[in-house]
């Protein structure tokens, strides 16, 4: 009876709990979503703020280029002028290429009375003495470049920004102007204006407040300025919220600015607020239905659980604990599961465990059976007692959070047979729920692409990856320690003739060699990193001064000279050339000594190669050579200079083709048919990349139409595409236009991706290649193995085929461990869907074993080297391309 009463009495409560219960959670729901939204306002308004910093830092990197450009012309031409005693001619200079040619760059010097002795522009008869930039230069005997607010130029008669700087005579006495004047749009940057937006703002200021240059958004574009009054920044670098009442057009918005380096201009961004929280009105909408929703359910459920009676109520509650807490069968599953009690002396603290429950393959994991595990003491499994105090406490706080999870590394003495184990515990009621699940092997994975990440495949040296992130803790270091750090940067010289004269195989043998000999020579503390290619770089920190540095260049040189024995039979000697650049007097952050490093570099080239360079600043005006080279490589892309060759890609059983890869050459005018090694890394340093691959794409879509019309039986074409491309904004947009202009299906196009275009967790990246696939074309990885790539990121990327460096397949046939782990890779992606394609193989050798490692796909010299368009056609026709001699290999399955 009493029993029923107790029943009755909970039942009654639950009657009257419930609907109050429902109308707290209803308001509880609607205040977090208010809540939630305005934290999403907050987050918007974050990232906005985010965006524009990385906006006006971005538009001061492109601006300091072209500025950089205008300082060494001047720079220049002083120095010309100053040397030839006033007999300079610009119409010689711009002959021999010494500055950009363009329609928005013109150049003037003009001598001590303001008459000007040489132009670029129409001569006219204009006396410069009485402007202001020349009383200022004239009255300063300065050697700095003077920047004057935009005006009409009196020869152009366009409005012009006007970079001047004096001439002297060799007494020192004024002697005139240089003057180097450009339209505002010549700082006009495409990709840095394209996230503007409709009310955004880009400007190019002087520290006074000078507008040079701006860009506005397509709401504000026909307004002077953005600014009601000129704003004042004192700060070189800063962000700060702006209120709408000093904008002309009333809004407010995010205003970020960055000083020019060595220039007293600022890059000012501005990014308007009710763009960067227009998805906030989706967010609300949606957050809003969704809690009304929540609200009706909650309410609903209240009127309905008051028919239940208490004791169903509790007994569903300890069956949903239940389920939540366990988790997993205790007689079976692949998790090892415990239900462990809790042992406690007087005052209730927790002095041990005991073993209620577990699974058979928990028991398994302490070399026991359930039968003799159930009922032990936890402490009884633990001979090392600091580790068991260490291992008390996590359960501990796991009761007193109710919940702990955590990937925990198993120390030694642990009687668990696991390395790494993913542990789960939920408190229960009568102590712990607790699940070890083995992650040994995905850790393993996990490990193993991190030193992919930041190891050369090739040396087994710290690549660039590495570098990147261990170059700044060093000069953290040796700032905080008031101690110096050199730089060294080694360039193999000719190395490119032993690929040439004796294969890649060659060239692969040499680089590990001349990698071991480099450790030879330095210090254990110091460091050797392979940057590609046949550069090294070389960090030593806290040399006692430059001899030191100089010994270790000079043991570096005599490495290298010794001769190296390649292929068993080749005795080749290899020189070096050495840049060096020192933290602090060089540079103090990573990107100046790395640039300084390679400046030195070239200039020991320069001076006869095997020899080395310490960095000195006169060495920049060898960079007046680079715009030389860069206008040449302009001019080529403009007058179509390029042809494609293409190599075949061929299966690995029957050797029958399946794919061609184009590939782009120079047919320069004096030089004849040039690599691409020779001109695609400037290229992509000079943003020229972006043409020439558009060239490329155009050029392999005009040649499938040609074979197409000749009927010529076809196989894709794959498209090597570079990350500056990728990530231009609109790169499938502009594939689609060609490959609708020649009519090619999208079957016959792939696309090739190095892993440089996919780092990273940016959304446009996915979205990207979600815009390509939609297009029809296959996506193909490239270089597998020289970047960095994650198990995961791979699996969300939904690439087709995964083609592996040749720096995997050399390793072939030469130890087990090159074979288990090109297997290694080829079973990853044949488990994530994607076809391998094996690069670089040249000996029947690495074909068999490539072929008892079901590789799809192979390509190298072993079946063909890149060829002509012309002669690539045989090999269309000719379909089955093995060697004679070649067994093809029949597939099973």
């Amino acid at each position: 009876m009493a029993t029923s009463l107790g029943f009755l009495r909970g039942a009654l409560r639950t009657i009257l709990l419930w609907p109050i219960i429902g109308l707290l959670l209803a308001v509880a729901i609607w205040s977090l979503t208010s809540s939630h939204i305005e934290k999403e306002k907050q987050t918007l308004l974050k990232n906005g703020t985010a965006d524009v910093a990385l906006l006006s830092g971005a538009y001061a990197e492109q601006v300091a280029r072209p500025l950089e450009q205008i300082d060494q012309i001047t720079r220049s031409l002083k120095y010309y002028w100053e040397t030839s005693a006033g007999t300079l001619k610009l119409e010689d200079q711009t002959r021999a290429g010494l500055y950009p040619v363009t329609d928005m760059l013109y150049v003037t010097i003009a001598d001590r009375h303001g008459d000007i002795l040489s132009t670029t522009l129409p001569r006219k008869t204009v006396n410069l003495a009485q402007r202001d930039y020349f009383l200022t230069l004239q009255n300063k005997d300065t050697n700095e470049l003077l920047i004057t607010k935009p005006s009409i130029g009196a020869g152009s008669g366009k409005m012009v920004i006007r970079f001047s700087r004096r001439l002297n005579t060799k007494d020192g006495v004024f002697d005139g102007i240089v003057m180097v004047s450009v339209e505002p749009s010549y700082f006009y940057s495409p990709t840095v204006y394209a996230a503007l937006g409709k009310n955004g703002f880009l400007s190019l200021r002087t520290i006074d407040g000078v507008v040079l240059a701006k860009r506005m958004g397509e709401s504000i574009r026909l307004h002077p300025t953005v600014f009601k009054a000129t704003p004042t920044f004192i700060t070189p670098t800063g962000i700060r919220f702006v209120d709408n009442n000093q904008f002309i057009d009333g809004r407010s918005r995010i205003v970020a600015w960055q000083k020019i380096k060595n220039y007293p201009l600022l890059a000012v961004a501005g990014l308007s607020e009710d763009e960067l929280l227009i998805p906030l009105q989706a967010i609300s909408r949606e957050q809003r239905t969704l809690a009304l929703a929540r609200i009706a359910g909650v309410l609903t459920f209240a009127m309905i659980a008051v028919f239940f009676t208490c004791r169903l109520a509790w007994r569903k509650h300890q069956f949903t604990q239940a389920r939540e807490a366990y988790g997993i069968s205790s007689k079976g599953g692949n998790e090892g599961f415990f239900m462990l009690a809790t042992q406690r002396r007087r005052g209730g603290v927790i002095v041990d465990f005991i073993i209620a429950d577990c699974n058979e393959y928990g028991a398994a994991q302490y070399e026991t059976t359930r039968d003799q595990l159930v009922g032990r003491k936890l402490s009884t499994l633990y001979i090392n007692r600091s580790y068991f105090e260490k291992l008390m406490r996590t359960y501990v706080e796991a009761i007193k959070t109710n919940f702990y999870e955590d990937d925990f590394l198993i120390p030694e003495g642990s009687p668990l047979k696991m390395t790494w184990v993913h542990r789960k515990m939920m408190r229960s009621t009568t102590g712990l729920a607790l699940t070890l699940r083995d992650i040994s092997e995905s850790k393993a994975h996990e490990q193993a692409l991190l030193v992919m990440a930041n190891s050369d495949a090739l040396t087994a040296l710290p690549n660039r990856h590495w570098l990147m992130g261990f170059l700044p803790l060093a000069i953290n270091r040796a700032r905080t320690s008031q101690t110096s750090l050199a730089l060294l940067f080694v360039d193999l010289d000719d190395f490119k003739n032993i690929n040439d004269t004796m294969g890649h195989a060659a060239g692969d043998e040499l680089l590990q060699a001349a990698a071991a000999r480099l450790r030879s020579v330095i210090r254990p503390i110091d460091n050797v990193v392979r940057l590609g290619g046949d550069e090294f770089t070389i960090i030593i920190e806290s040399p006692e001064d430059a001899a030191t540095v100089e010994s270790v260049s000079q043991r570096v040189i005599a490495a290298l000279k010794k001769p190296f024995l390649l292929a068993g039979q080749s005795s080749h000697i290899v020189c070096a050339s050495i840049g060096i650049s020192i933290f602090p007097k060089d540079g103090e952050d990573v990107e100046t000594l790395i640039k300084h490093a390679d400046i030195a570099m070239y200039a020991a080239k320069a001076n006869g190669k095997a020899s080395y360079q310490f960095f000195r600043p006169q060495l920049s005006q060898n960079l007046v050579v680079r715009l030389n080279n860069e206008q040449g490589l302009r001019a080529a892309i403009e007058s179509d200079e390029f042809v494609l060759f293409y190599q075949p890609r061929v299966d690995t059983a029957s050797g029958e083709l399946r794919s061609l890869e184009a590939l782009v050459r120079w047919e320069h005018p004096t030089r004849g048919l040039v690599q691409p090694d020779e001109f695609i890394r400037l290229a992509e340093e000079t943003g020229l990349i972006v043409k020439l691959g558009e060239l490329v794409i155009e050029k392999a879509c005009a040649q499938l139409s040609r074979w197409k019309a000749d009927n010529v039986p076809l196989v894709p074409v794959s498209i090597n595409v570079s990350s500056p491309q990728f990530n231009q904004g609109n790169f499938d947009a502009i594939f689609a236009s060609h490959m609708k202009r020649y009519g090619i299906d999208p079957s016959m196009v792939e696309i090739e991706l190095t892993e440089s275009c996919m780092m990273g967790e940016d959304l446009a990246i996915f979205t990207q290649l979600a815009a390509l696939k939609s297009l029809g074309v296959k996506l193909l990885l490239d270089d597998f193995g020289t970047g960095y790539s994650s198990l995961s990121q791979l699996q969300r990327l939904d690439l087709d085929i995964l083609k592996v460096d040749r720096a995997f397949t050399a390793k072939l046939g030469k130890s087990k461990e090159g074979e288990v782990f090109f297997m290694a890779i080829i079973s990853m992606a044949h488990v994530l869907n994607m076809r391998v394609v094996a690069e670089g193989v040249e000996t029947l050798e690495q074909l068999n074993i490539l072929q008892a490692l079901s590789c799809n796909e192979i390509q190298g010299y072993y079946i063909s080297r890149p060829v002509s368009a012309t002669e690539i056609e045989k090999l269309m026709h000719k379909r089955f391309l093995f060697p004679e001699g070649t067994i093809e290999m029949e597939r099973v399955g």
